[in-house]
């Protein structure tokens, strides 16, 4: 009985740190998860898994639209076949009654087909889905349900499909959103950092004098400081309670450092960035992807013009629809690998572009606050005067 219960005991003492461990490695894990290149990891990763998964749910399955598109212009191909059989058994026809009949049947096909394409006719024959649910529609598709951009060029069309939207819609927008703050607030600091270190002192020339006027003011009180302890360390008979006061001011020296060296880092932390360089920062990397776009999308039709304009809503979130990028991706007969991966690399813009349209509203928030605080005490102040 003593052997067992001592078995059992070795037993659970084993089991202990390896529960323990476990969960140490799941706390991290989750940490690491959660922490800023943990999060943009998860989102890519997410993006990328719900574009797999949108794949297998819809490609492959018939799109009831193209059928019906197929259908009807293989109806209309037959109409108009009649009536030109019909029109010259009329030995008197003439040029005007015959464009009259065939522009009421054009009419006619015209008015079905702009009702398949707001019904997600693309104008392709794919009757399964293999174009529109490449991995760069899906990955597209995905983007735009997590970002709330919402293009409106593609979409579920089987029920499992549907269902699917909903739930990763549920679980990716709060993470995306998560992903916005985490990234736009180290994007801002460092940015900030950046602004405070360079641009400053190249622009401003008061700034690095008041830097070097703090930092000689620290060297003379380090100094002060140094010559009273050893001023104190010699004085006549009382050595030993000297020596206590001096292990006891020692601590005070030191605790007075961080806030000598603090002034610096006070100074990058107070700092606030402009408006206007917010501005220019958004403007920036809007032209900068509408060159790109511009590029990428020429033989699509697209001017600069529609390339800002393109820029701009995405970042926006605004999500027209009226202009995507990728639209000759779907009508090729034959996918072109380079064209799928300039795609991702697009996505990746949309991406980054927002985390920094947060970061610049972070600081421009800053900035209006600061304003509005100077306004209240200079009125404050003209107050007091009176």
């Amino acid at each position: 009985m003593d052997r067992r219960r001592s078995m059992r005991r070795s037993g659970r003492r084993y089991r202990r740190p390896w529960l323990k461990k476990c969960k140490e490695y799941m706390r991290n894990f989750i940490a690491f998860l959660f922490s800023n290149v943990g999060i943009i990891g998860l989102v890519i990763g997410y993006t990328i898994a719900g574009s797999f998964m949108i794949q297998a749910l819809e490609r492959g399955k018939p799109i009831p639209v193209q059928s019906q598109a197929m259908g009807n212009r293989t109806l209309f191909a037959k109409k108009l076949w009649n009536l030109t059989m019909e029109l010259n058994a009329n030995v008197k026809l003439q040029e005007k009654e015959y464009r009259a009949a065939v522009d009421i049947k054009l009419v006619e096909f015209q008015k079905i087909f702009v009702n398949l394409t707001r019904r997600g006719y693309d104008g392709s024959d794919d009757a399964n889905g293999f174009k529109s649910w490449s991995f760069a529609g899906a990955f597209l598709y995905c983007l735009t349900v997590i970002t709330t951009i919402g293009y409106g060029n593609i979409w579920a069309h089987t029920p499992q499909g549907k269902i699917a939207s909903i739930v990763y819609a549920i679980i990716g927008m709060p993470l995306f959103l998560l992903y916005l703050s985490n990234i736009g607030d180290v994007m801002a600091k460092s940015f900030k950092w950046i602004y405070a270190n360079f641009c400053l002192c190249r622009w401003c020339p008061g700034v690095a004098k008041r830097r070097a006027e703090r930092r000689i003011q620290r060297d003379q009180q380090m100094e002060d400081n140094d010559s009273n302890q050893n001023t104190d360390s010699s004085s006549g008979s009382t050595n030993v309670s000297i020596k206590m006061a001096n292990m006891n001011s020692r601590p005070s020296v030191v605790s007075e450092g961080p806030t000598l060296f603090s002034d610096e880092s006070y100074d990058v932390e107070s700092v606030n960035v402009p408006i206007t360089v917010c501005l220019m920062i958004m403007v920036g990397y809007i032209c900068g992807g509408a060159i790109l776009f511009f590029r990428w999308e020429f033989d699509s039709g697209w001017t600069f013009l529609d390339a800002s304009y393109f820029c701009f809503i995405s970042l926006s979130t605004i999500g027209f629809g009226d202009f995507v990028p990728g639209d000759k991706i779907y009508g090729q007969v034959e996918f072109d690998e380079i064209l799928e991966l300039k795609f991702v690399f697009c996505s990746m813009y949309l991406m980054l572009g927002m985390a920094l349209i947060a970061m610049c509203f972070n600081l421009m928030q800053e900035e209006v606050i600061n304003k509005i605080r100077n306004s209240i005490r200079t009125v404050k102040y003209i107050f007091r005067c009176r």
